[in-house]
């Protein structure tokens, strides 16, 4: 059976009806939270074409109709999945990883924890955390520190992304995007099928959980620092601070928050005070 005669064609961006996109773009906000544009057909006929073929599904109504079901949680996950999943970059923006390094690593050594424990919000293909496990390693390296043990906890809500993430591999591409030829030579190694892996000292103090951060997360335990960065924005004003909010509540006392660049806060002066990082800002908990 042709894709054109079940799910979406290329240009199928006209044949969704407003009716249909609205009600689509409810079911995904209420489901996962992200807010789609008023002008995103396109989007969602490329993200779910696939989907839609595979299950003979001829309609974005039909699709809704089905994922609505109570017994079909296999195809909603499958739907939000292809809806959320994004690739991110080594070291992306550079000043966070400067704030880890320069800001709260040394902080950890003033506080004298047993432990130093980070979440990784929204954690994409795995790039935010394995990042900050290998800066970890190369801060400990140059300042022959005695750092608290580093655990990372990494969540998102796609379970591609989150499988991916554990096995730790990836191709050429995925590596040429930010990370360097000298961090791919002492964090990596080759395997058999033509892509790197990272080392296990850095793999291991990463957990992967699937998290969706609409829901409670208090069960994760408390944070020295979380690194929330590039998934608010796509989140209604009021689900944003809903969120900032929880994450006050999962920092330890002075934990920090690291936001991405595009994303600031307001309104919420009681929960975190501004801290300039040169360059760069973060947030510290109250």
């Amino acid at each position: 059976m042709s894709q054109q005669s079940y799910g979406l064609p290329s240009h199928a961006s006209a044949q969704v009806s407003s009716k249909d996109y609205q009600n689509f773009r409810a079911f995904l906000e209420s489901a996962c939270g992200i807010l789609l544009g008023d002008n995103k057909q396109y989007l969602v006929a490329s993200r779910l074409s696939k989907i839609m073929a595979s299950n003979q599904i001829a309609s974005l109504s039909e699709l809704i109709e089905k994922i609505s079901l109570v017994n079909n949680r296999p195809l909603k996950e499958e739907v939000i999945d292809a809806m959320t999943t994004n690739e991110t970059l080594w070291f992306r923006d550079t000043h966070p990883f400067d704030v880890f390094k320069n800001t709260i690593l040394p902080a950890a050594i003033a506080n004298g924890g047993s432990s130093l424990r980070i979440w990784s919000a929204a954690c994409s293909s795995g790039q935010e955390p394995y990042s900050l496990s290998m800066i970890y390693d190369e801060y400990r390296a140059a300042y022959r520190a005695k750092l608290p043990p580093l655990n990372i906890v990494a969540t998102d809500l796609s379970k591609s992304m989150l499988e991916a993430c554990r096995a730790a591999e990836y191709d050429g591409l995925s590596l040429g995007r930010g990370l360097s030829e000298r961090r791919l030579r002492q964090f990596f190694e080759s395997t058999e099928n033509d892509c790197w892996r990272l080392k296990a000292v850095c793999r291991e103090r990463v957990r992967f959980q699937l998290l969706n951060l609409m829901d409670g997360f208090i069960s994760l335990g408390k944070f020295d620092a979380v690194f929330c960065r590039n998934v608010l924005i796509y989140f209604s004003q009021e689900l944003k601070k809903d969120i900032l909010r929880r994450i006050h509540a999962s920092l330890k006392p002075g934990g920090y928050l690291v936001l991405g660049a595009s994303e600031g806060m307001t309104d919420l002066s009681e929960f975190y005070e501004m801290v300039h990082c040169h360059p760069g800002i973060i947030y510290k908990a109250i």
